[in-house]
């Protein structure tokens, strides 16, 4: 399927495999602790190489040694990624993190907000927290959409955000439910 664009083309949504996008920036859906994990932040950590998880194991130390709480960001090196950056971001586990859509939300927001003021001008999304975390895909979707729309509203140096599903089935829910305006 070819990917589907938003907001003038601002926005790609697409299924793929987002440690290989060459972009400014890939947001991990990490856990707490930054240190790696299932899904798409073990690969993350595994094809990164052993420079993402010393900068995580930095963060830890010096700004967030309880874990990284859920809805911030924190941005480190890519190491061996075809992106610059790496951004991680801890997202609601559906049922438990409340208000789901409030931090699910903040986890975009402040995504795009730490590469904006990095200067950079692109970043690739997974599904964040619709994983292992839980959170209703069709609802996530509503939530995502708007919350890139909001944050790119205000984002002087971000041109493009990629959304990457890692099935075809994820990416047309998605699609379904998106709300951008």
């Amino acid at each position: 399927m070819t990917p589907q664009t938003y907001l003038a083309g601002r926005v790609i949504v697409a299924t793929g495999d987002i440690t290989s996008i060459a972009v400014d920036a890939i947001v991990n859906a990490a856990n707490a602790a930054l240190m790696g994990g299932g899904g798409v932040d073990g690969e993350i950590h595994r094809r990164g190489g052993p420079a993402i998880p010393a900068a995580c194991a930095e963060i830890r130390r010096t700004r967030y040694p309880d874990g990284l709480p859920v809805g911030e960001a924190v941005l480190t090196t890519a190491g061996n990624l075809p992106a610059r950056f790496v951004v991680h971001t801890v997202g609601p586990i559906w049922g438990a993190d409340e208000p789901a859509a409030k931090l699910l939300a903040s986890c975009y927001r402040k995504s795009i907000e730490l590469v904006d003021a990095e200067g950079l001008q692109s970043i690739s999304f997974p599904a964040i927290s619709t994983g292992a975390y839980g959170y209703p895909k069709d609802k996530a979707a509503a939530v995502v959409s708007k919350a890139i729309a909001a944050a790119l509203g205000k984002a002087h140096t971000v041109r493009r955000v990629h959304l990457v599903f890692f099935s075809d089935a994820d990416r047309d829910t998605f699609v379904r439910h998106q709300q951008f305006p």
